[in-house]
Order: structure tokens, then C-alpha cells, then sequence
């Protein structure tokens, strides 16, 4: 490295930190990454010569990997701060090696619904955030007024249901509504991000309730998800939209998917670690913890969503993050909350179950990092460890493994579908912007800044 590198008028590289395993757009490779004023001016030979006043950080063999960016994260704050708040989910996050996160529009009180509550939500989330964090709008059949506004307010894109969303507050939206929202979102080059289940497969569904995992399976039948994909894409596809589809589980849904994306139909696709790396076999007889909508579905099922991802169909992994006080997961699947909390655990349960399938770190990178940056529209600062980015971080040690002990957890509620699993990979340290937030367990104060989409 050049003595006295410029990233500003005024600015030289403050920080070296080195690897002799440094993912990049080009590949894994022993690299230097240079760093000044919270971004990074230059990915250099291993050896390069660290500049004098600037601090070295070896890691040796251990990882460097761009800070993951998840875009499915109900942090639930304010209104329901007892389920999760700002502060908790983003220490959750950093200890999992994520250093941006976008937050849902419902399940906090008020829902991001108009301008008012984003800056509600805003207010209370500046001062405790430890990690970046930036809000998803939400469409409801009453707020298409709202959407523009909300746009220009920098959310950055809207989410909707086309079934009930659990939560009085956050109707759905029938087909003509999703037909009116899209096209005002459309009009103004937005994404409208979606929960697709159709109510009408779901209502036909045998409704048993109890204890049985089986019985709670066949209430989420994959038609149900498969339909409202069906209908979703033929709006797209009318309208010229931008669509996005959350969380998705149904395999029966990838032939529609990829056939939509081969005519050009602006469609993106998300799955989640609880879908990749947990089946309906294991689940036991009243264990609430694993209920999700929609479901974890077979082992079968599970491969299918693994060969998507390879081949592109799907294309990123986020945690769907949806935690709720343990007193609402009860034993009885129709009634327990359905959500799976996932912020820290969501990289080592990916890379343990890739790594076993032939995939390597640079695949989870590309599905957990650089792709949900460019979803969000990050990907100018964020996913990637290149020139120009924010100098976001995580360092693991893909080989060291542990046992999941929820007590170890920083989400508030340590509830956890993935308790007393052996996992691989241990974030030995995050950063933000070139500073360390979090290493070895020990938290810094909150230095997360809230992104717009313009910003």
C-alpha cells in the first residue's frame, strides 16, 4: 500500500484489517482491506504495507465477510416492546454478524402505514440501534394515499398480505386492493414486497388445531402459497411492477417462479433458515417454537428450495425474524404465535447446512449479503467488500462450532427453534463503518444510523 492513501481532502486510511480468507466480488483471497472514514478505499495484497498512523487488525486464518444485510426483521418497537424493540434485535443482529437490517411495518403499534407513524417508528429506534437500520412501508386497503408519501419519506418499499397478517392493524389486501396498490407503487418505481398465501386455499384447509405438528402442516397446504404466487405474477406481469416474495416455502411454486423471471416479469424471491435448514419431520408434538406461516414443510420439499437457490430462482436468504413473549407459544399450533426467531443464529444454521451440501462461504455471502443489499437498493454502500462500500464486517471462524444455548441469546425473548443444536461458524467479531460493535460477546454503545432509500 502507498504511503498516505486519500479517500477525502482530509481523510488517510485510519485502519488495515487483514486475512488470509477475504470474500470479494472476485473470490475469496489473503487481502488487506484499507479503511478510513467508515468506508472502504481499497482492497490490497496481503502484504501491503500498512500505512504509518493507520492500526493493523490481523485475523489470521479466521474469515473477513461483508456485514449481512437482512431485510426481514419485525423488531416490533414501539407498541409491542415486550415481543422485541430496537435495542435487543440489534445486538441479536450484530452478534450474528449483521450489520444492516430492514425493518417490517406491522406488529409494532403504530404500523408504518403513513409518514406520522415512520416517524414515530424512527424516533424511537435512533438511539438504540447498533446496527444500520432502515423501514419497510405498509400497504393496507385503506392507505394507497399514503404510499407515495411514504416513498418520498425514503421507506424502502411496501409489504402486504393477501391473507390475514395475525394482527387486527395490518389487514390484507383482496386482488382488487393489491391491484390498486400496485399500480400506485408501480407508477412511482417501487417495490411491493408480499405476503402470498390465499385466504381461499386456506380457509378450504382442514382447521384441526391442537398439538400436532402434522395437523397444523395441513393447514398451510403449499396451494395455498402457490395460488397467491400464481396471481401475484399476473399482476406484475399487467402492470410492468416490481414484486418481491417474502418468505417462501412452497417448492411447487419454483416452476411458476422461474418461468416468470425467464419472460422478464420484475420478480425477486426469499426463503428462510428455518426453511433450509429445518424440516416437518423434526418438529415435535406441541413445540410452537418451530410454527411459522407458512410452514416448515418436508425434507423433500427442502432440498428443492436448496437446488433454487443454486440455480438462481430463489435469490437470498433472510430470517423473517418474528419473536413474541414465550406465554404466546403455547402447545396449541392454531393458536400460537407464528413466528421463528432467527437474527442471531441465521448465519452459522445457513453455513452449517450448505457447507454439508457442497456450497461455500461465498454462496452464503451472495445470498444473505450482496443480494439482499441490492433488493433493498443498498447495494452502492452495503454487500460487498470493495472499494467505495461502508466498511461493514463480520469475522468468523467457519470451522469452531457450538451448542445453541437460548440463555445465550440477545433477542428479548430467548425463545428458539434451533435450541441444543451443534452449529458451525462463530462470529468472532462485527463491525460498522470501520468500528468494532461487537467481539467476543461484549457489546459497544449504539452507533447504528437509520437509512433511507435515498440516502
Amino acid at each position: 500500500m502507498e504511503r498516505g492513501v486519500r479517500v477525502s481532502e482530509d481523510g488517510w486510511v485510519e485502519l488495515v484489517l487483514r486475512s488470509t480468507r477475504v470474500i470479494t466480488p472476485e473470490g475469496t483471497r489473503a487481502a488487506s482491506v484499507a479503511v478510513a472514514a467508515g468506508k472502504i478505499t481499497a482492497v490490497l495484497a496481503y502484504d501491503a504495507e500498512v500505512p504509518e498512523g493507520a492500526r493493523l487488525e490481523d485475523f489470521g486464518d479466521d474469515v473477513l465477510l461483508p456485514g449481512l444485510v437482512d431485510t426481514h426483521v419485525h423488531v416490533n418497537d414501539p407498541g409491542r416492546t415486550e415481543w422485541e424493540g430496537f435495542w435487543t434485535a440489534t445486538r441479536a443482529a450484530a452478534a450474528g454478524g449483521i450489520t444492516t437490517l430492514i425493518d417490517m411495518p406491522l406488529n409494532s403499534l403504530p404500523p408504518t402505514t403513513t409518514v406520522d407513524n415512520l416517524r414515530t417508528k424512527k424516533d424511537v429506534a435512533a438511539s438504540k440501534a447498533h446496527i444500520d437500520v432502515g423501514f419497510w412501508g405498509g400497504a393496507l386497503p385503506d392507505n394507497v394515499k399514503d404510499l407515495r408519501p411514504l416513498h418520498d419519506a425514503g421507506v424502502f418499499g411496501f409489504k402486504a398480505f393477501l391473507s390475514p397478517s395475525g394482527v387486527d392493524e395490518f389487514p390484507e389486501l383482496d386482488q382488487e386492493q393489491l391491484a390498486q396498490s400496485l399500480a400506485e407503487i408501480a407508477g412511482f418505481g417501487g417495490l411491493l414486497i408480499v405476503h402470498a398465501e390465499d385466504p381461499h386455499h386456506l380457509a378450504a384447509a382442514p382447521q384441526k388445531g391442537g398439538q400436532k405438528y402434522a395437523d397444523f402442516l395441513a393447514s398451510r397446504p403449499r396451494d395455498a402459497e402457490d395460488t397467491a404466487i400464481e396471481n401475484l405474477i399476473a399482476q406484475a406481469r399487467r402492470l410492468n411492477a416490481r414484486v418481491h416474495v417474502l418468505h417462501l416455502s412452497s417448492s411447487d411454486a419454483l416452476p411458476l417462479i422461474a418461468a416468470a423471471k425467464a419472460e422478464g416479469v420484475r420478480i425477486t424471491v426469499e426463503t428462510c433458515p428455518h426453511y433450509l435448514t429445518l424440516t416437518a419431520e423434526e418438529v415435535p408434538d406441541g413445540a410452537s417454537e418451530f410454527k411459522c406461516c407458512p410452514p416448515i414443510r418436508e425434507a423433500a420439499n427442502q432440498d428443492l428450495l436448496w437446488q433454487a437457490l443454486a440455480d438462481g430462482t430463489i435469490d437470498c436468504v433472510v430470517t423473517d425474524h418474528s419473536p413474541s413473549t414465550a406465554d404466546l407459544k403455547t402447545d396449541d399450533f392454531a393458536t400460537a404465535w407464528g413466528g421463528i426467531s432467527g437474527l442471531q443464529l441465521s448465519l452459522a444454521a445457513i453455513w452449517t447446512e450448505a457447507r454439508t451440501r457442497g456450497y461455500g462461504l461465498e454462496d452464503v455471502v451472495r445470498w444473505m449479503s450482496t443480494s439482499t443489499a441490492r433488493l433493498a437498493g443498498l447495494d452502492d454502500r452495503k454487500g460487498a467488500i470493495e472499494a467505495g462500500r461502508d466498511a461493514d464486517f463480520a469475522v468468523l471462524a467457519p470451522d469452531e462450532t457450538f451448542t445453541v444455548d437460548p440463555a445465550e441469546l440477545q433477542h428479548r425473548n430467548r425463545v428458539t427453534a434451533y435450541a441444543g443444536k451443534t452449529l458451525s461458524g462463530v462470529v468472532k467479531s462485527t463491525w460498522l463503518r470501520g468500528q468494532r460493535i461487537v467481539a467476543d460477546g461484549e457489546f459497544t454503545e449504539p452507533t447504528g444510523q437509520l437509512l433511507t432509500r435515498h440516502s
